[in-house]
């Protein structure tokens, strides 16, 4: 079955709403081995294990998954936020995967090509687990443009590096041009999490993804520079006017394919500096810290929010 998409997540007397995959392929295969996990339809019973999963979140460090999962832990009254939880793709140093109640914490490394393929086991995984009604949730860093850093931005549109809200990718020799909206209802949902935690400024906008951190992002700092700090200003300021708020090189992919699989997704980075103002960073160590934790802080507080809510439905 072709994949649909729906902006709404079933509620009462509604189905659920399951995962989709667009493979006619996989039917016929006897196993399904999850490569980059290290895990695999006839080494595990996914279903027992990933059954429950509601929530997924992921983010590009491994320290950081880790730190989430621990973090939720200690919030949803799961479990102990110091313990050691451990890594169910141990058997391999692609990815770190932890889970804690029906929240799944996976990283996914930095760049469309490694959450490309982390996106594409993963959502097998969610598939074969048989799981419905999932929320996935990207977090992360990103540079703010014309944002104050420690800025929330919660992603309207992935936009690639020439404003379009699009991905574009090349199979079999031709190119395939995929949407990258997000649900906006989960944006908004997220807006006010923030608003109810108020403990930093938090906004909807779109998303610059590019291909590169440096000069795909406009950096006066790379190795290699072949434009003036005047076109850098001008092409930062072109990019504001396109409701751009805020850099990162994930989210064209991830919108993407959340989309084809009827996942419900936003993404929620933070901002760590203005890079209208420069491109480096210069804050403290403990001052990045500080905003590192901020998309964590909202997503915990949206995951609280909707498990309490289902339980009182």
């Amino acid at each position: 079955m072709a994949p649909g998409f729906s902006n709404r997540k079933s509620g009462a007397g509604e189905s659920p709403r399951s995962v989709h995959v667009n493979n006619p392929h996989l039917d016929s295969m006897k196993e399904d081995v999850l490569y980059h996990f290290n895990l695999g339809t006839a080494t595990q019973d996914l279903p027992a294990m990933f059954g429950d999963v509601k929530f997924v979140c992921v983010g590009g460090s491994a320290w950081r998954m880790k730190a989430f999962v621990q973090y939720i832990a200690g919030e949803l009254g799961f479990g102990d936020p110091k313990a050691d939880y451990p890594n169910l793709c141990a058997g391999t140093d692609r990815y770190s995967m932890y889970k804690v109640g029906p929240v799944l914490s996976v990283s996914h490394g930095m760049g469309i090509p490694s959450i490309s393929i982390m996106l594409h086991e993963l959502i097998k995984l969610l598939y074969h687990a048989n799981c419905s009604d999932v929320t996935v949730v990207r977090i992360g860093t990103s540079g703010g443009i014309g944002l104050k850093p420690g800025t929330v931005v919660i992603t309207k549109q992935s936009m690639d590096a020439s404003f379009q809200p699009k991905l574009e990718q090349v199979i079999l020799g031709k190119t395939v041009v995929r949407s990258t909206d997000l649900d906006e209802e989960l944006a908004e949902e997220l807006l006010q999490c923030g608003a109810e935690l108020d403990e930093f400024e938090t906004v909807i906008g779109n998303t610059m993804c590019t291909l590169d951190f440096y000069e795909g992002q406009a950096r006066l700092d790379g190795a290699f520079c072949s434009y003036t700090e005047e076109d850098k200003l001008n092409y930062l300021g072109e990019a504001y006017a396109a409701g751009i708020r805020n850099i990162e090189m994930e989210s064209s992919v991830f919108a993407a394919m959340c989309k084809l699989s009827c996942l419900r997704a936003a993404v929620v980075c933070v901002t760590l500096l203005d890079r209208l103002k420069g491109d480096q960073l210069t804050s403290s160590h403990d001052v990045l810290n500080n905003f590192q934790q901020r998309p964590q802080m909202l997503v915990g507080h949206f995951i609280k929010k909707q498990l309490k809510a289902s339980q009182k439905s």
